[in-house]
């Protein structure tokens, strides 16, 4: 990949165990280590027999539709809410087109816009993308309160398309810097938005499956943005044509939106009882209507505040707790080492022969969208747990293959050929756990009430952490070499591996509100 600083996305994913779906009673808890003694906290969660009664019998009667439905061959209980979260998932689909749509055409850029050679400003020209995106996270939390998903998309598609123009038309580095800020500052806010929007309006048995679209988009988009790209070898204006047909698919997406329905969940709390109901009613079947309005009223009777939440309230339990588990998620998937493998990946092509750049960025791009198709079919069949200790042990194994192939005495064509097998099964792995589950998971255990506020604080740390990486990574491999760099990042898997096993608990077939009972004791005690 060329530039001095890479970008991918990661679409993607505690500091406890917080909810489980074993009969028995369950404890989260985490421990303080000081020179004399070793201190451990045990929170204790109501799930199995400690669960409200009637959220026993509504899971038994959902698994039980969902295998009458599987076992009549007509499991189609996704459609309804399909055509709606597809158009969301555009978003992500622009998302990965703008990473990739500077990825070979830099050099072209910099040539006419005369920074050519400067590195420090190639880089600042990817980076300030994620600028954008930092500020476009931590505003989506207060602006999804007062206007809902649906609508605060659309709102977001404005600087994503202006955006593009403007860096279609750009005849000089401070033109190109604004256009890119302003994608970045859309793709910031939609980030957030869309894995919310597609956990509150996906039916709670196909919420992972669907929410998988994110990822599966982000791909699309890079592998559309690398094909692309391909004329621009011979074509130093080709630039400008990729940039105005990003504007396209924006154009779409603000459209398309107008056309989607708003999240029950929202509508609810902001008193739209009537078209909540009409909403379940059409996508999630006349069955769920009584039974989700319910559920909202369970969750909803205890806040008893206004319809926004504040940045404060994450310093409350549970809601302090969730918002550790997002911040450590990414920081994990990030120091995991997506990115400086990604940008490294065509050097190891190249010894293998694959001298084209964007014939080895197809490549990994294709395994990517190989592994989110995975994704998407295990999601809600082995839950979000299994996949994520999947993934990132089998990133830790990839990593630790690659550094056994350049780091041992081998055969120059054995080294070679582990190489390219290491480093496409931890694309491969990272694309069916690590990218996709950490993006889903963190909705699904927020509140209601603020979890417009925690996704935007985790994508916020997504966003550092992203540009720490894409900073140091060749620094440090400069410094100390791939070896020890890849190592680091597999002890990184290793450790998120046992992270993920230790605190994090399975989420899937279970209900938003079901999931928040389960978290927040307030709500039990008020109930009971």
């Amino acid at each position: 990949m060329h530039g001095a600083t890479v970008l991918y996305y990661q679409p993607v994913r505690p500091v406890s165990r917080i909810l489980s779906s074993s009969p028995r009673p369950r404890y989260f808890g985490f421990s303080i280590h000081n020179s004399k003694k070793v201190r451990r906290i045990n929170f204790r969660l109501s799930a199995g027999k400690g669960e409200l009664p009637e959220l026993q019998i509504r899971r038994q009667e959902n698994e039980t539709s969902k295998q009458e439905k599987v076992s009549e061959g007509a499991d189609l209980g996704w459609l309804p809410a399909f055509p709606h979260v597809l158009t969301a998932s555009m978003s992500n689909f622009l998302f990965g087109y703008h990473i990739g749509v500077m990825n070979g055409p830099i050099v072209s850029v910099a040539r006419e816009l005369g920074f050519e050679g400067n590195s420090i400003l190639e880089g600042l020209v990817v980076s300030i993308f994620i600028v954008g995106a930092f500020l476009g996270s931590i505003s989506s939390g207060s602006i999804i309160d007062k206007l809902g998903c649906r609508r605060t998309i659309q709102i977001g598609t404005i600087p994503l398309i202006l955006g593009a123009i403007v860096s279609a038309q750009a005849h000089s580095l401070n033109e190109m810097l604004w256009g890119r800020f302003l994608v970045g500052l859309s793709i910031g806010v939609n980030t957030v938005l869309v894995p919310i929007y597609i956990s509150e309006v996906a039916p709670t048995n196909y919420r992972g499956s669907l929410g998988t679209l994110c990822q599966i988009g982000t791909c699309l988009g890079i592998i559309t943005s690398l094909f692309l790209g391909i004329p621009s070898e011979n074509d130093p204006l080709w630039w400008r044509t990729m940039f105005y047909v990003a504007s396209v698919p924006g154009f779409i997406l603000g459209l398309g939106m107008q056309f989607a329905v708003d999240s029950p969940r929202w509508l609810f709390r902001v008193g739209r009882l009537n078209d909540a109901k009409e909403i379940i009613y059409n996508l999630w079947g006349p069955n769920e209507v009584e039974r989700a309005i319910e559920e909202f009223q369970s969750v909803n009777k205890n806040d008893d505040s206004d319809l926004g939440s504040t940045w404060l309230e994450l310093l409350e339990e549970p809601h302090s707790r969730v918002a550790l588990i997002g911040g450590s998620l990414f920081v994990l998937q990030q120091f995991a080492g997506i990115n400086g493998v990604l940008y490294f990946s065509s050097l190891t092509f190249r010894d293998v022969g694959i001298t084209s750049g964007a014939l080895a960025s197809v490549f990994v791009g294709l395994t990517n969208f190989t592994g989110a198709l995975g994704a998407l079919y295990l999601m809600d069949k082995q839950g979000r747990q299994k996949l994520l200790i999947g993934s990132y042990l089998g990133m830790a194994v990839s990593m630790f293959l690659v550094t056994y192939a350049i780091s041992f005495p081998l055969e120059e064509q054995l080294s070679h050929t582990l190489s390219i097998l290491g480093t496409t099964l931890y694309i491969f792995s990272f694309a069916i756990g690590a990218g996709p589950v950490t993006g889903l998971i963190i909705p699904e255990l927020s509140s209601t009430r603020t979890r417009g506020k925690i996704m935007g604080f985790s994508f916020c740390i997504h966003w550092i952490c992203n540009f720490l990486v894409g900073l140091f990574f060749l620094d440090l491999v400069e410094k100390f070499g791939v070896a020890p760099v890849y190592t680091s990042f597999g002890g990184v898997s290793l450790l998120a591996a046992a992270f993920a096993n230790y605190y994090i608990v399975e989420t899937k077939g279970r209900s938003l509100e079901e999931i928040e009972m389960s978290l927040n004791p307030n709500i039990r005690a008020k109930d009971n």
